[in-house]
């Protein structure tokens, strides 16, 4: 299955100078235990700002121009069609975890969302998810975190 999964403010902003502009522990330990022993893709910023494969996981970097040294948890990919292909034979889900390019790439393979709401607005963010992008979605279920944080997920219709 491909899952996106998403923190976002009340005003639809996910970053902020290349970094999420929040931190709740709660919402990092949250998306830790979900994607945990899945695959996870995510656009060459994202990757910069994560900066290191994130563990026990696959992480695949999608990018056009950009070059990673591989390893067995870390592979680069040129094109959407090429993670897509890839997915049909990875063990577990497939996560697309940003950024916003990247999930626009992914919108139509979707088939569930987690999506983390931030109790704030953030005024001066630069990147924001767009306000219809869960558009044929359905809520499946809640999950309270702390700190005031909701985890919705949603099902494509």
């Amino acid at each position: 299955m491909i899952i996106g999964i998403v923190a976002i403010s009340k005003n639809f902003a996910i970053g902020k100078n290349g970094k999420l502009p929040w931190h709740y522990p709660s919402d990092l330990k949250f998306f830790k235990q979900t994607t945990t022993g899945n695959s996870i893709a995510m656009g060459w910023n994202t990757w910069k700002s994560i900066g290191m494969p994130l563990p026990n996981r696959l992480n695949i970097v999608l990018s056009r121009r950009g070059e990673l040294a591989e390893r067995p948890d870390l592979r680069l990919m040129r094109s959407r069609n090429e993670v897509l292909e890839f997915s049909t034979h990875a063990a577990g889900d497939l996560f697309i975890i940003g950024g916003s390019e990247t999930y626009k790439t992914f919108a139509d393979w979707i088939e569930k969302w987690y999506v983390t709401e931030v109790p704030l607005e953030v005024e001066d963010a630069d990147t924001f998810m767009p306000h219809n992008f869960l558009d044929g979605f359905e809520l499946q279920s809640k999950v309270d975190l702390d700190d005031g944080l909701v985890v919705k997920v949603f099902k494509r219709k």
